[in-house]
């Protein structure tokens, strides 16, 4: 054992601490226990810790470290997302400040740039998780982009495309005119928009004075109109089906059609058809062969297929000059607002296109039914089981996955074209044409989506393709942890590709959680200034203040955690509470002056104690981290510390106070290891407490009977103690007590307990009595189980003085209640104050009345006869 410092210093701990860890080899899997293995969801490269990782992170950390406790053979496997767009954007930006653009490098000099800049930056979020304590493997670490993934990225294209489940194809795709690429459907963000819907007129070919009013919320898209079409049952249009009507601005003449696609309730019934540049109309487009016209070029700018006026005009200054034309023409027939959802980039935020592009997918609906399967089955639970809905929803309408991405930084697709036409996938780079010999040979320019490597992270990071000893001992893996806004990014794919590619499922639980927000329940951001950094809470309060402040908020069912800073301070103080009572027990140990028996408050806390395991052990089985840390708090601060502990101030039993402090050190240590590392070793406990055992129920200390009694003896301190309150008795004066019991047991506890009550509760006697010939006088009443209380004033308080004090409180709050009364049912108030202000006199009143009803109650008690 060794002295230890008056205040807990997290900075100089944590840092030695977890280098300690590292340097040993305590992170990796050790022994012949059950595998135990999780991989972590690859934060991007490019990143710096959020709330979202500590979060993640902390839960990933809690269940690593208990299953190490229990023996299990555990790892966690560590590792970073290269973040195709996300990263070449970081690294353009950087150029952009030099004055240089990647098109003035080129592609192999730009790539040898974002590998320097990885090299450099790209270790920052991995120290930060150290900076959390999350103790992971990091001999394992692995980089969506290093040598093993990379083959494994390949391995999985080239069988697909040979089984016809990845192809080349041309759809209408969201395009990013910033990004300059392709989008799946997961990565684009929708955004409430008040926006407008104009009415155009587009006139009949054949009788100019006619016309359809078509309504739109992209005006600059009608260049690319091929037909208007109407609902086949719509009676008002059966005469034109088949007619043709003038593009509006043009001279071009177009059909129009009838298809059920069309809503009749929506505007006037008629929809303009844009093959080229709406997903819902290309396929309208398909079914009447209508020709497709491309108006803009991937920038969004209007090109050669807009009449000459427009050409070459962003996409929206096409549409103010459009609606100013359409106006000044006539065919502007009226302006609507209306609430709609833009589609915006989940990078740059920029306002995304529908384009018709040719680019790469996954059939998704062909993977999708194994995938199902496993989750219906119970093969993978979600927990919370609700999150199984999104799941279903999304996989059971899945559709194409759009893989090609038009940036240079990512796993370039492994296809190549020969001049004579062939086209090769393979996965090494072809030496010549096979048809023609040719040596020629160009490799497709995109890349693959960023979330295609990440999708095969469970078998990829254990070595796949290889057949390696991790592959076989730790897939499947046994959980996932992850956040509810991944699940159709993340979950559902590596569900599919494991099944795919391993025939088996990629873990057996998958963990959700909620996203942090701030206090008031908003999305966390730069941009708003409500974000909070992890990295300045874990210098100002300590890595495992904030673990366990974030785990004590996670809720059974999976909802967002309000954070506030206020709770970290909350974590802080029960770190120092935990530090504070470590220095008593060497104190005490020093002291070498122990109670030889156990006494009644021993054989409830080993009791208790064993409570707080089966809690604990109930809680992480079913992933209640909220329910564990708030169960383990309780019992710490609340049972051992300000009654347990205060007890044992009048004898304390050696091995008690040390079995069960030990034991609250390694419930704890899931949640805060740092300190219980520390204070492990200050207790000369042998070893490391992250290497040592979890505690197990010893079910012959169990004793409801101990823990009954002592139940009744803390209720009674307590009565005693809100008497000596609310009476205004002053400390140092000791009360004597008169317990009318009505059940014997009641009695038999108290007597047992009689010196924790003369200590706790400042006694001096306690009369025992089953009969009382009279009712003390002048005395505060209390009633506990089983008793009557009475605390006699007389040689206590100045009875005159303390009525007199408690006439003028009662006084004041009458007045307090009478004057928001008044306030309250003034007509004025009431029409013009903001609703905040009332609601807050309301809430005045609330506690104005509740404070005069505890005065009243006082004031009867101590005039009473």
């Amino acid at each position: 054992m060794s002295e230890m410092e008056k205040v807990y210093n997290p900075a100089e701990i944590e840092k030695r601490i977890y280098a300690d860890w590292e340097q040993s080899g305590d992170f990796a899997p050790q022994g012949d226990g059950q595998p135990f293995a999780l991989v972590i969801p690859p934060p991007n490269v490019t990143g710096a810790l959020h709330m979202g990782h500590a979060l993640d992170e902390t839960l990933q950390d809690i269940l690593t470290r208990w299953h190490r406790l229990l023996g299990d053979n555990t790892l966690w496997v560590p590792g970073t997302d290269h973040a195709g767009i996300a990263t070449q954007n970081v690294v353009e930006r950087k150029f952009a400040q030099e004055g240089k653009s990647r098109q003035e490098l080129g592609r192999e000099k730009f790539i040898e740039e974002v590998w320097r800049w990885k090299e450099e930056y790209g270790g920052r979020i991995t120290s930060q998780l150290r900076l959390l304590g999350a103790s992971c493997d990091w001999r394992h670490e692995r980089f969506t982009m290093d040598e093993g993934c990379s083959r494994a990225v390949r391995e999985v294209f080239v069988e697909l495309y040979k089984k016809g489940l990845i192809f080349k194809g041309s759809r209408i795709i969201n395009w990013c005119p910033r990004c300059h690429t392709a989008l799946s459907d997961v990565e684009v963000e929708y955004e409430e928009n008040a926006g407008k819907l104009w009415h155009l007129r587009y006139h009949l070919a054949d009788d100019a004075k006619k016309y359809l009013v078509v309504a739109t919320t992209r005006p600059e898209t009608l260049f690319g109109d091929t037909a208007v079409a109407v609902h086949p049952a719509d009676e008002r249009y059966q005469d034109l089906i088949g007619k043709e009507v003038v593009l509006p601005l043009t001279d071009k003449k177009i059909p129009i059609i009838a298809d059920e696609y069309v809503d009749r309730e929506f505007g006037t019934g008629v929809v303009k058809i844009t093959p080229a540049h709406d997903a819902n109309d290309y396929e309208v487009g398909r079914r009447h062969k209508l020709p497709v016209v491309v108006i803009m070029d991937t920038s969004g700018i209007l090109n050669e297929n807009a009449p000459l006026r427009y050409k070459g005009l962003d996409r929206f200054a096409a549409r103010e000059l459009a609606l100013t034309d359409l106006e000044e023409k006539g065919l502007l027939d009226s302006i609507q607002d209306y609430q709609n959802k833009i589609s915006k980039c989940y990078r740059c935020h920029s306002v995304l296109e529908p384009s018709l592009s040719p680019q790469w997918f996954v059939d998704m609906p062909k993977l999708a039914e194994p995938a199902l399967a496993a989750v219906r089955s119970g093969k993978i639970k979600f927990y919370p089981d609700r999150w199984r809905k999104v799941y279903f929803d999304w996989m059971t309408n899945v559709r194409e996955w759009c893989i090609s991405r038009q940036i240079w930084w990512g796993h370039r697709i492994p296809v190549w074209y020969c001049e004579c036409g062939e086209q090769l996938c393979s996965k090494d780079p072809p030496q010549k044409c096979p048809k023609c010999g040719s040596d020629k040979l160009r490799q497709d320019e995109d890349v693959l989506d960023t979330w295609f490597s990440s999708a095969l992270w469970p078998f990829s990071t254990l070595g796949f393709p290889d057949a390696t000893d991790d592959l076989r001992k730790y897939y499947p893996t046994a959980l996932l942890v992850t956040g509810y806004d991944i699940i159709t990014f993340w979950v559902s794919r590596m569900i599919a590709l494991g099944l795919e590619f391993q025939k088996d499922i990629p873990f057996h639980k998958v963990v959700i959680h909620g996203l942090i927000r701030d206090e008031q329940g908003r999305k966390m951001s730069k941009s708003t200034g409500n974000a909070v950094d992890p990295v300045e809470l874990i210098k100002e309060y300590g890595a495992d203040a904030l673990r366990f402040t974030l785990a004590s908020m996670v809720t059974a069912g999976g909802q967002d955690l309000k954070l506030a800073v206020s709770k970290v301070v909350a974590g802080r103080n029960f770190m120092n509470k935990i530090w504070n009572v470590a220095r008593f027990v060497l104190l005490k140990l020093a002291d070498n002056k122990f109670a030889a028996e156990k006494s009644l408050a021993d054989e409830w806390i080993l009791s208790r104690y064993q409570q707080a395991i089966q809690k604990t052990d109930t809680a992480l089985h079913n992933f209640y981290f909220g329910d564990m840390a708030l169960k383990l708090y309780d019992f710490v601060w609340s049972e051992f510390c300000d009654w347990y502990i205060e007890m044992s101030k009048l004898g304390l039993h050696k091995e008690t106070f040390l079995t069960v402090f030990n034991g609250i050190l390694r419930l704890l240590h899931p949640l805060t290891p740092f300190i219980t590392e520390e204070i492990w070793a200050k207790l000369g406990n042998p070893g490391k407490i992250i290497t040592a055992s979890w505690p197990r129920v010893d079910k012959s200390l169990l004793n409801p009977a101990r823990e009954k009694k002592m139940a009744t003896v803390i209720e009674f301190i307590k009565a005693v103690r809100n008497i000596r309150a609310e009476m205004n008795v002053a400390p140092a004066k000791k009360a004597d007590v008169v317990v009318l019991y009505s059940q014997a047991e009641t009695a038999a506890a108290l007597s047992e307990a009689k010196q924790y009550i003369q200590q706790l509760a400042g006694v001096e006697k306690i009369d025992l009595v089953d009969k009382l010939a009279a009712k003390p006088r002048n005395a505060a009443h209390a009633v506990i189980g089983g008793a009557e209380v009475f605390v006699p004033l007389d040689n206590l308080i100045d009875l005159q003085a303390e009525i007199a004090r408690l006439g003028k409180e009662k006084d004041k709050y009458q007045a307090e209640i009478d004057r928001v009364k008044r306030k309250l049912t003034n007509k004025g108030f009431i029409e013009k104050a903001p609703q905040e202000v009332i609601d807050n006199e309301k809430a005045k009143e609330k506690t104005y009345i509740e404070k005069f009803k505890i005065v009243e109650g006082q004031l009867k008690a101590l005039t009473a006869d």
